[in-house]
C-alpha cells in the first residue's frame, strides 16, 4: 500500500509549486489529480496534454523526477444532470480524463455517479432517501432504469475500451451513496465500475467500513484517506442528516476531520487490514477537508498517523499454519 494525496489541497498553487511544496512530505509517493469538475484542473492543462501526446508524457515524466506517480486523474462532477447542458458538459470532461489516463497510463478515473431530477420535466437534482410516498419509490426506479444504469452501461464500456477503471466515490446527495447503491449499479452495468471508497462518506451514515470493505471487496479501485468526526449532543438531538453550512461548525451533527482527528488509530489499522483481506494493495489518498486545522498541521498529522497505519510490505507465508 501507498501514500498518496488528493491535490486540491494545493489549487491556490501551480504544479511547480505544488511539487516543491510536497518535498516537505517525503512519505507521500502518489498524486490523485484533478482534471476538472468540483476538484478543478489547476494543475494541467487538459486540452493541451490530450492534444500532444509529447507533452502530456512529458507531465508525466516531470512528476516522475519528482519521485511521484498518479494514482487516479479525477474529476468529480454530475454526468447525469436534469439540466443537459450541464450533464453534456460533465460528460465531456469524464471522458475526455478517460482519454487523457490511457494516453499517460493512469490505470483509475474517479468521479461521482451522479443524480438525475425525479423525473424528465426535472431540472434539479433530486436525491432520494425515503420510499415513501409511493411517488418517491417510482421516481427512484425512473432514476436508475431511465438515466442513470444506460448512462453508466455506455461509459463504463467505453472506460473498459481504453484499459480505464472508474472509481465512483460514495457519496451522499448522488444515487450511489453506500456499498449497496454501488454494488447494485456495477452488476447492471459492468465490471470497469468500482469504488474510490471514502470512509468519511460512509461513517456519518453509520456504516462500519472493515464490513463495508469485505462486502465490496474486488470492486474497490480507489481509497481515500479521510476521516469525520461527530458531535454526539447534536447527532443526538438532530440525528445525522444535516444541510447546515460545513461553516458553521459548532452547530453541525458530523465534520470531515484530518485521519486520526475522528477515529482512533485501532480503527485505521482495522481498515487497513481489511483492505489487505479484500485484496486491495494500492493506494490511500489523503484528502484534506478539515476547516479546524491547517493544510500543514491537518496533513502531517495525517501522514503522521498513516505511516504508522499502512501495510507497505508483502505479507509473510503464514509456516505456522
Amino acid at each position: 500500500m501507498q501514500l498518496g494525496l488528493f491535490t486540491p489541497i494545493f489549487n491556490a498553487l501551480t504544479l511547480d509549486e505544488a511539487l516543491a511544496e510536497l518535498k516537505r512530505y517525503a512519505e507521500i509517493s502518489m498524486l490523485e489529480i484533478g482534471t476538472g469538475g468540483w476538484p478543478g484542473g489547476n494543475h494541467l492543462d487538459f486540452d493541451t496534454l490530450l492534444a500532444n501526446k509529447e507533452k502530456s508524457h512529458t507531465f508525466r515524466s516531470k512528476l516522475q523526477d519528482a519521485g511521484l506517480t498518479i494514482s487516479a486523474l479525477s474529476c468529480h462532477n454530475n454526468p447525469v444532470h436534469p439540466n443537459k447542458e450541464i450533464a453534456r458538459r460533465d460528460d465531456a470532461v469524464l471522458r475526455k480524463t478517460i482519454q487523457l489516463a490511457e494516453q499517460i497510463h493512469v490505470p483509475v478515473v474517479v468521479t461521482f455517479s451522479g443524480c438525475p431530477g425525479a423525473s424528465a420535466e426535472d431540472v434539479t437534482p433530486n436525491w432520494i432517501t425515503a420510499a415513501w410516498p409511493p411517488e418517491f419509490a417510482d421516481a427512484l426506479a425512473w432514476q436508475w432504469e431511465e438515466r442513470l444504469i444506460p448512462y453508466w452501461k455506455n461509459t463504463g464500456t467505453f472506460a473498459a475500451s481504453a484499459g480505464v477503471k472508474i472509481a465512483l466515490e460514495a457519496h451522499p446527495g448522488f444515487c450511489v451513496y453506500n456499498p449497496e447503491t454501488l454494488l447494485k449499479l456495477r452488476a447492471a452495468t459492468n465490471a470497469s465500475i468500482g469504488i474510490n471508497l471514502d470512509p468519511s462518506h460512509m461513517w456519518w451514515q453509520g456504516i462500519d467500513i472493515p464490513t463495508a470493505i469485505t462486502e465490496l471487496g474486488e470492486s474497490i479501485f480507489h481509497f481515500h484517506a479521510k476521516d469525520v468526526a461527530i458531535n454526539e449532543a447534536m447527532r443526538n438531538r438532530n440525528g445525522v442528516l444535516d444541510t447546515k453550512s460545513y461553516r458553521e461548525m459548532a452547530q453541525r451533527s458530523w465534520l470531515f476531520r484530518s485521519v486520526g482527528w475522528g477515529h482512533s488509530e485501532l480503527e485505521w489499522k482495522r481498515i487497513a487490514s481489511a483492505l489487505r483481506l479484500a485484496g486491495y494493495d494500492y493506494v490511500m489518498s489523503i484528502e484534506h477537508e478539515d476547516a479546524l486545522a491547517s493544510t500543514h498541521e491537518g496533513l502531517s498529522s495525517a501522514i503522521a498517523m498513516l505511516s504508522r497505519v499502512l501495510l507497505k510490505e508483502p505479507p509473510v507465508d503464514a509456516w505456522w499454519a
